[in-house]
């Protein structure tokens, strides 16, 4: 997830359809972050998907 001995340093979160958010991942890098919510996004799921800085 992170790059040894640096800790995670992006979030993806999730929203539901009933507005309630929930953090699915920590990420150490941007790039991987994005990555994993394109591809929670691809799975054609009506949920919310976004990456922010912890």
């Amino acid at each position: 997830m992170s790059t040894e001995g640096s800790p995670p340093r992006w979030v993806v979160w999730r929203q539901d359809d009933n507005g309630n958010r929930y953090e699915v991942r920590r990420c150490g890098t941007r790039e991987e972050a994005e990555a994993l919510a394109a591809e929670m996004e691809a799975r054609g799921h009506k949920q919310l998907y976004w990456v922010a800085a912890v």
